[in-house]
């Protein structure tokens, strides 16, 4: 490979696969999703490998994984014996749609570095799910989960700017060289048109509408006419086919395209992470994420995620689990598919005009909960006598107190509320709500729904009541650990010591 000069730029390659230039003929065999199906999908982590010990054991030879598969035998993606038992699995549990996890990027065509593995596990795969087609099944078609992360973490070292002509091309041929390694008929589409979810805009140093309509433009070209449908994750601030969130491992995400459920997460084996923990509650917090989903459903569903191990999000068989989880996302696809409408939860607050949360040492909860995040951490604090919870400077972050609301108290049709704030006026600043409404044009599809007042705060050293509207609220727990709305802070020191939501 020559040198390069200062700020000069190796060119892109060709398309890596073979399956470019494509004709109306090339897909004789393709079949489709209408838009209108009910689609059950998941993110396939394929980058294992035993030989090798790749994603098995970390570079000091620890194990890599939180949870594990039943055996490491044959565990590779080289192997078309294990990609087909993984789609057997899936059929098992109603998967319609496997997103292989694509590391592969312009960058990556020219190195022996780890990540070949995006380009080496596809065709055995193809051939896993050509051998069950014969066999007469309907494994699940294949779509691209396009992980944005190369646009950042690259062989060639760049950091791709996606409202240039050089970042623009390099977000086409990712896609492209994906779709060059997978022949038409094997190809997940809705209307006729291949499916593409990104993962988190963060990567890219920036990005807009342009990079989307280069991709609309020049796919057409090499691939027989067809248009890519396209789902935006939350964070990317372009118009899209539809839109996605990442995260719902954690909880349910329901931005109102594509919705995400998962099992839980555990990412204990993953060194220089700070400790995050859902527990899967023996299977009943996966149950209740399917059932607020099929309370407002949408018609198309991603698990996150098959098989991801490292952070103990997977579904597949297990060790831990054995296949408990294919079981339950079987149990679940079908109803979803059916269209069965769970009832809501009848509870304390069905029927209440208001939930409330006292907040201290000890919070006391009357339907309201308050959740603690890396952008919002509280400690017990007293001012005037009187018990509160004071937010935690911190750095180079935003200041937020974070929110969910019981589920009995959804069960209405009510989506406009009052916010009543208890706090300590400490310092001067001002005090806003941020709550998961239905405000497309706010952050993260609505999930960050700013309310219209903005309270300005004076330092008094007193107690006083801020009030805020919350209208068209979804309250779908789309804020940052499940939230449904937050306290956004913008003084050096505040504490709350009652929050109050009215219908």
């Amino acid at each position: 490979m020559p040198i390069l000069g200062a700020g000069e730029l190796r060119d892109i390659p060709p398309a890596f696969g073979p399956h470019v230039n494509l004709k109306s003929a090339d897909f004789a065999e393709a079949k489709s999703f209408r838009g209108s199906d009910h689609i059950v999908g998941t993110y396939y982590f394929y980058w294992y490998d035993t030989p090798t010990k790749d994603h098995i054991l970390d570079g000091d030879g620890t194990d890599a994984l939180t949870t594990h598969p039943p055996t490491l035998e044959g565990l590779s993606w080289k192997s078309v014996a294990w990609h087909r038992r993984q789609l057997e699995d899936m059929m098992a549990a109603g998967i319609d749609v496997v997103l292989p996890v694509f590391w592969g990027a312009p960058s990556e065509q020219s190195t022996k570095a780890h990540l070949h593995w995006s380009y080496e596990g596809l065709p055995p795969l193809v051939q896993a799910r050509e051998e069950l087609l014969r066999a007469g099944q309907q494994p699940p078609r294949i779509g691209l989960f396009y992980d944005t992360s190369t646009l950042r973490h690259n062989a060639w070292g760049e950091h791709l700017d996606l409202t240039t002509p050089r970042g623009r091309e390099w977000f086409y041929a990712t896609v492209r060289d994906f779709f060059s390694l997978i022949p038409p008929k094997h190809w997940a589409m809705i209307d006729d048109k291949p499916i593409v979810l990104l993962y988190s805009a963060s990567f890219a140093k920036a990005h807009d509408q342009s990079v989307v309509e280069h991709l609309r433009a020049e796919f057409p070209k090499q691939f027989g006419g067809r248009v890519p449908w396209l789902a935006r994750e939350v964070s990317w601030r372009v118009k899209a086919d539809s839109v996605v969130a990442w995260g719902g491992a954690l909880g349910l995400k329901n931005p109102g395209g594509v919705a995400a459920v998962g099992p839980g997460y555990d990412h204990s084996a993953v060194p220089g992470r700070t400790p995050l923990i859902v527990d899967r509650r023996g299977g009943a917090f996966y149950e209740e994420q399917w059932l607020k989903l099929l309370r407002r459903p949408v018609n198309f569903v991603m698990v996150e995620t098959w098989n991801e191990w490292h952070e103990g999000t997977d579904v597949a068989e297990s060790k831990e689990y054995g296949r408990r989880y294919i079981e339950l996302t079987r149990k679940y696809s079908d109803l979803f598919k059916q269209g069965w409408r769970p009832p809501w939860p009848k509870g304390p607050y069905s029927d209440a005009k208001s939930v409330s949360i006292a907040l201290g040492a000890t919070n006391r909860e009357a339907g309201l909960k308050q959740i603690d995040n890396e952008d919002g951490q509280t400690t017990p604090a007293v001012f005037s006598e009187r018990t509160a919870r004071a937010v935690k400077p911190a750095p180079a972050q935003g200041r937020y107190i974070y929110f969910t609301v019981d589920d009995s108290f959804k069960a209405s049709d009510t989506t406009a509320f009052k916010l009543e704030v208890e706090c300590f006026d400490a310092a001067p600043g001002t005090l806003s709500v941020e709550f998961d409404g239905s405000d497309e044009s706010a952050p993260f599809s609505g999930a960050y729904t700013r309310a219209p007042e903005s309270v300005r705060l004076a330092g008094s050293k007193m107690w006083r009541t801020a009030q805020f509207t919350l209208k068209d609220a979804k309250f779908g727990n789309g804020q940052n650990r499940g939230a449904d709305f937050r306290l956004v802070i913008e003084t050096p020191e505040f504490a709350v010591g009652k929050a109050t939501l009215t219908r």
